[in-house]
């Protein structure tokens, strides 16, 4: 058995934690970042990529987004939203930089084997010792450390560790061995993804497309335009509701893009690049307690995609970014407790607490309310000054405006 020692471990090495040990090696802290996976791998998601993501790479390296990703063919800009409502109406909501305001995407696209593999790329060797296809078999908590155990292809590692960083996803091993793995429905989706190739009416934009269907409140369905002709389509609704209605997210998806009025002959000339195959979303209305006493969690294992949207990469990699800055001070005072961490579920919930009460409130609408709402609101010129608004404040703020952490 191979033993080794450091501050700091981080499982996984998603978006969350890679982005943590991006944000340590710029810090100058030594580390060690684990993942069972070889890289490039596949990951289920929609693909997108919001603003978050733009302003923590922007943090990270104010060239890289305009230099690396902007220019890069792997990815997919986009200028807007379409909600489709019906076969002859729908709301398109565009971003048209004006009075001087800098050209640049409201959203991204690029598929998590690629995006993922970009990040892993940046992983700094002088400072991160990075474990590719080692898999966590045990986490055990002796005196003031936990001592990681994993194997890969050269035997049993044993990685004696002050911290451990859960950046493992929804099924995290970090999570397991805290005894906090349980799902609560309540605050859980479904989602459930499949690569086309073909599919007609992308806009020149490439708008990404919502479609929410009537038969079904609170489900939705997406569009996601991706490099090469294909898109990401998929659809998704919060677990209570999938058991309450006796849904499969297959037969909901199948339905609706070989049966919906809206979606048929888009897709009557298109070609499916696999089988769906879904994933469990959990959400930050769970407000999942994210640290304690040598732990962190970070991105899907903390429970942190926005609920409203069920966007998880840019809360993920907003988490890696909070986590190196508590880690940084924790390491300066050679405390790894509890204590030190008190304030980082704090941290990481207040840029997502507007999403949690919208969501809160949109729980208590009626499902016939709802609908109304989304049909006669989104198409008006007040929805689409708001949106434009929005989108301007929002990238001003991602490419010009720092992350301010107060860790005290």
């Amino acid at each position: 058995m191979t033993k080794l020692k450091t501050n700091i471990c981080i499982i996984g090495a998603g978006p969350a934690g890679a982005t943590t040990s991006l944000f340590l090696s710029k810090l100058k802290i030594p580390h060690f970042i684990i993942d069972a996976a070889s890289f490039p791998r596949d990951k289920v998601c929609g693909d997108g990529l919001d603003l978050k993501v733009m302003r923590v790479l922007n943090n990270l390296d104010p060239n890289l987004v305009e230099q690396e990703i902007l220019n890069n063919d792997n990815f997919i800009k986009s200028q807007g939203v379409v909600i489709n409502i019906s076969k002859n109406k729908k709301a398109v909501l565009t971003y048209y930089p004006k009075n001087g305001e800098a050209d640049l995407p409201y959203f991204c696209f690029s598929k998590r084997q690629y995006f993922d593999n970009f990040l892993v790329s940046k992983i700094n060797p002088a400072f991160a010792t990075f474990l590719p296809g080692t898999k966590v078999e045990s986490i055990v908590e002796v005196s003031d450390e936990r001592i990681v155990t994993a194997t890969n292809e050269n035997g049993k590692i044993e990685i004696t560790t002050k911290l451990v960083v859960g950046a493992d996803g929804d099924h995290s091993v970090v999570l397991k061995n805290l005894g906090k793995r349980p799902i609560d429905r309540e605050h859980y989706s479904g989602g459930l993804r499949q690569y086309w190739k073909g599919i007609e009416g992308i806009l020149p934009n490439n708008h990404l497309e919502l479609y929410l269907p009537k038969s079904l409140p609170f489900a939705y369905l997406w569009i996601f335009p991706l490099p090469n002709g294909e898109a990401n389509v998929g659809c998704g609704l919060l677990s209570s509701l999938i058991t309450k209605n006796k849904v499969n997210l297959k037969d909901l998806l199948n339905e609706m893009i070989t049966k919906d009025p809206v979606l048929k002959e888009r897709f009557k000339n298109a070609t499916p690049l696999e089988k769906p195959v879904g994933w469990g979303l959990p959400m930050a209305s769970l407000r999942r307690k994210a640290s304690g006493n040598g732990w962190l969690l970070t991105g899907d294992a903390a429970s942190l995609i926005c609920p409203t949207t069920g966007e998880g990469i840019g809360p993920a990699m907003l988490s890696g970014f909070i986590a190196a800055q508590f880690i940084e001070r924790a390491v300066q005072i050679n405390n790894f407790s509890a204590e030190t961490f008190k304030n980082y579920d704090r941290e990481i919930y207040k840029r997502l607490e507007s999403s949690i009460k919208s969501n809160g409130l949109l729980r208590k609408t009626s499902p016939s309310f709802y609908n109304f709402f989304i049909n006669n609101f989104a198409p008006t010129s007040l929805c689409r000054y708001y949106f434009r608004k929005g989108v301007a404040r929002w990238i001003k703020t991602a490419f010009e405006e720092d992350i301010k952490v107060s860790i005290y």
